[in-house]
């Protein structure tokens, strides 16, 4: 009886491996940009590099202020699908960058963020286009993963955790650099925010396709 149930049981798990359950599901076009074992393709700020760690797969973000750069594709992103897998321990913000580019210190001055935050005392939550589009309802829990989609296409950014659409935003056509809002939808690379000593984010699953 032992030896049938060890078989039975043996069958179950080969084939659960050949049909992918319990495996991240590869998306049509999209790209890993995050092996989940090492900093390759991604560069540190050089205030604070050992708020970032690594650990069951995700980066981690934790202590002082520092922004991690994707720089493992030279050509810019424009238009672009974004996903990335999210949790924050309580009283923790984060944030996620496009269209920037690296810079040693400091607030990224290029691109847009896109807020990481459930019980932050900031009060926009999760699913902000930061200061552009600002979301005040608490959509996800802390402690508890969930996926951001971030979509650009042209002049229109459409923001979704968990499938649910939180932001979707067209920029105005007369809209210029240094009016009304200082960052224009342009072109760039990733950015993942550790905003403060006191807020723990992870990052995993990391994945970006190209758009035409």
């Amino acid at each position: 009886m032992k030896i049938r149930t060890l078989l039975l049981s043996a069958t179950i798990l080969l084939s659960l491996a050949a049909t992918g359950v319990g495996q991240v599901k590869k998306e049509k076009g999209f790209k890993t940009i995050f092996d989940g074992k090492t900093f390759n393709g991604w560069k540190k700020a050089e205030e604070n590099p050992d708020t970032w760690t690594i650990k069951d797969g995700a980066f981690v973000a934790a202590g002082p202020r520092n922004h991690l750069y994707y720089v493992g594709d030279q050509k810019p992103f424009v238009n672009f699908e974004l996903k990335i897998d999210a949790m924050t321990e309580p009283g923790s913000n984060g944030g996620i960058y496009f269209h920037t580019q690296y810079q040693p210190e400091g607030w990224p001055k290029y691109g847009f963020e896109v807020q990481v935050n459930q019980t932050h005392t900031d009060w926009k939550k999760t699913g902000s286009l930061y200061d552009v589009v600002n979301v005040k309802e608490q959509l996800v829990k802390d402690n508890e993963w969930y996926t951001y989609d971030i979509i650009v296409k042209g002049k229109h950014v459409t923001i979704k955790v968990n499938d649910k659409v939180a932001v979707d935003w067209e920029q105005p056509a007369d809209q210029k650099a240094g009016t009304n809002f200082t960052r224009i939808l342009d072109k760039g690379t990733f950015a993942l925010q550790a905003h403060d000593p006191k807020s723990v984010v992870r990052f995993k699953n990391i994945r970006v396709k190209r758009l035409d």
